[in-house]
């Protein structure tokens, strides 16, 4: 893919390179608090469901260095960026990037599958009228029902999914969840600031789990006076 250097910038994030698009699908700091949710001691083999150009992948590539990583994505031209980003990132030799639905992706016996989805049904909000940012943020090609279903095909028994999604659909992925076999067993919910409703809420989820869940203390992503928390200082600090 020919790349254009006013169409695409390569940014750093702590110890990692991104090489994305200056305007349209651009990671958001939801992918670095989902990725940091993972808390697995060890892990062999990782599947990232619609993975964009590819910073979760990348962040567990860095911090399981003998984890095998699979990047599941549609879009021709953030599976290519995201290939780059293999490159830059020097992990090559045990991270992939396949370009595929994700619905059609057949291979099984994952540890974990990990998706930072659409956050809306269609005719919610505002669509965006470029068509990457639009399958980004609208529920158009994957859809809740979609990444659970993919979740629970990849998975090894007791391999755990992991999203992060709105709380205002939080009992809608309950109902989900549980119909595919899947047991929810840590939530944390993300503010921006302290005395804030909830913005996001972080999910585990275990297939063939046993009931008993987890709520663990808020993330709050500012301070009072709009600088990043301790916490999400660390985040950065990949």
């Amino acid at each position: 893919m020919s790349k254009n250097k006013m169409d695409y910038t390569i940014d750093t994030i702590g110890s990692i390179k991104i090489c994305q698009p200056k305007e349209g699908y651009r990671f958001s700091v939801d992918a670095l608090i989902l990725a940091n949710f993972v808390n697995l001691k060890v892990l062999n083999r990782a599947v990232d469901i619609g993975a964009g150009t590819g910073i979760i992948g990348i962040i567990l590539a860095k911090r399981y260095p003998k984890a095998s990583i699979t990047m599941i994505e549609i879009q021709p031209e953030l599976a290519e960026l995201a290939r780059q980003n293999l490159s830059l990132n020097n992990i090559e030799d045990r991270a992939r990037i396949i370009c595929i639905d994700a619905k059609e992706f057949n291979e099984t016996g994952f540890d974990l599958a990990i998706a930072n989805p659409p956050f809306r049904r269609p005719g919610t909000g505002k669509i965006s009228p470029m068509e990457k940012k639009a399958l980004a943020r609208h529920e158009l090609s994957l859809t809740i029902t979609d990444i659970v279903r993919i979740g629970q095909r990849l998975l090894r028994h007791r391999g755990r999914l992991y999203m992060i999604h709105l709380p205002e659909r939080l009992t809608e992925i309950v109902r989900i969840m549980s119909k595919h076999n899947l047991e929810i067993k840590r939530l944390r919910f993300v503010h921006s600031r302290l005395n804030t409703e909830a913005k996001m809420v972080l999910i585990e989820a275990v297939k063939g789990g046993r009931s008993g869940l987890k709520v663990e203390s808020p993330l709050y992503v500012y301070n009072e006076d709009g600088t990043y928390t301790g916490e999400m200082k660390k985040i950065y600090k990949i």
